[in-house]
C-alpha cells in the first residue's frame, strides 16, 4: 500500500513540481480554489471546515500546504485577504495535522529576512519587512510552536511552473526577449538565491523518507543577483550579442514594485549540509534545465527560430 499525502493548495508553479514527483510513490490528493489541472479538486483552504473534512476524508499519512499569495504589492494592498490566506489557512493546516498525528509540510520564504546580512543561514533571526514576509513569517512560527511534526522549507526566488504558472522573475525576462525586447533594464542592488521547484520537492521527499522533521533552508546552491540571473538567461537563450542589459536601482520600478523588499535574500543550506542531505543543484545547471524542460514548446511556438538555432541545452 503506497503512503498518502494531500497536498493543499496545488494549483501553482510548486504544486506542479509537488505532483511530478510525488505521484508514482505515493497515493496524492491534489486540490486547489484554483482547479486549472485535470488532477486538481476544488478546495480553498481558508474554509477551516471544508479544509478539515476534506483531509480526514481521504486520511493521509502526511499532509503539506503550499499556497499562499505570492505577489507583494497584492499583499500590501489587500491585507486581510494576506494573512487569511497566507498565515491562518495555515494555522488550519496545523490543528488538522496534529488531530490526525501526521506530519506537516509549510514553504517558507527567504523573503522573511531584512537583508541587512549577505547570507541567512537556518538559525538566522528573521525581521519580516512588509505583509508578505510578515504573514509568511507568522505562518512559520505558527507551525514551528504548535505542530506536532513538521517540515518547514525555506525557497528562495522561484523557478518552476513554466510559462503559464511561472509569473516570477525568470518567466518575465523571457517572456519579454520573445516580445522581441532588446533592451532590459534590471536592477542591480537585489541579491538571492534561486530555487528550481522540481529539485525543491525532490529535496522534500528525501528528507519525508528519512523523517528528518525541523526547519530547512533549501534553495540552489549558489550566490547570484537579479542582474546575473538575468544575464544568465540571455546566455542560456543564446542572445548575448543582441541583448543589452542595463543596470538600474530598485527605485527604477517603485511605482511598479512598491512593497517593501530586502537586498538580500541568499540563504545557505546549512542544516542539509550538517546532515548530508543538500541534493540542490547549482542555480545556474538548475535554470538551463528548466528552460529546456519547460520553455522549448513554448518558444517554438512563439518563436521557432529562437530554439532552433538560439538555445544552447
Amino acid at each position: 500500500m503506497k503512503k498518502k499525502i494531500y497536498i493543499a493548495g496545488a494549483g501553482g508553479m510548486l504544486g506542479e513540481a509537488f505532483y511530478r514527483i510525488f505521484k508514482d510513490d505515493y497515493d496524492i490528493k491534489c486540490t486547489d480554489k484554483d482547479v486549472n489541472e485535470q488532477w486538481l479538486g476544488f478546495l480553498d483552504f481558508r474554509n477551516f471546515e471544508a479544509y478539515r473534512k476534506d483531509v480526514e476524508a481521504f486520511k493521509p499519512d502526511f499532509l503539506f500546504h503550499l499556497g499562499a499569495h505570492t505577489d507583494l504589492e497584492y499583499c500590501e494592498l489587500n491585507v486581510d485577504d494576506t494573512y487569511l490566506t497566507n498565515t491562518t489557512s495555515v494555522e488550519n493546516a496545523v490543528f488538522i495535522a496534529n488531530k490526525l498525528n501526521i506530519p506537516v509540510l509549510y514553504i517558507s520564504t527567504a523573503g522573511i529576512f531584512d537583508g541587512n546580512k549577505d547570507f541567512y543561514d537556518d538559525w538566522d533571526e528573521p525581521n519580516p519587512l512588509g505583509h508578505y514576509a510578515r504573514s509568511k513569517y507568522m505562518g512559520e512560527r505558527y507551525v514551528r510552536e504548535n505542530a506536532t511534526r513538521y517540515i518547514i522549507c525555506r525557497a528562495g526566488w522561484m523557478m518552476g511552473g513554466g510559462p503559464e504558472k511561472d509569473k516570477k522573475f525568470i518567466s518575465k525576462i523571457i517572456k519579454q526577449l520573445v516580445n522581441g525586447k532588446r533592451e532590459l533594464h534590471i536592477v542591480n542592488d537585489k541579491d538571492g538565491t534561486p530555487t528550481f521547484t522540481v529539485d525543491f520537492a525532490k529535496n522534500v521527499k528525501l528528507l519525508l523518507e528519512r523523517e528528518y522533521w525541523g526547519l530547512y533552508n533549501m534553495v540552489c546552491n549558489g550566490e547570484t543577483s537579479r542582474y546575473e540571473v538575468a544575464e544568465e538567461i540571455v546566455n542560456i537563450l543564446g542572445l548575448s550579442d543582441e541583448v543589452t542589459l542595463h543596470e538600474v536601482s530598485s527605485s527604477y520600478f517603485n511605482e511598479t514594485y512598491f512593497a517593501p523588499r530586502p537586498p538580500s535574500e541568499r540563504l545557505v543550506n546549512k542544516k542539509l549540509e550538517l546532515r548530508s542531505m543538500n541534493i540542490m543543484r547549482e542555480w545556474k545547471t538548475a535554470l538551463k534545465e528548466y528552460i529546456h524542460d519547460y520553455y522549448t514548446e513554448y518558444l517554438q511556438q512563439e518563436n521557432i527560430s529562437l530554439v532552433k538555432e538560439k538555445i544552447i541545452l
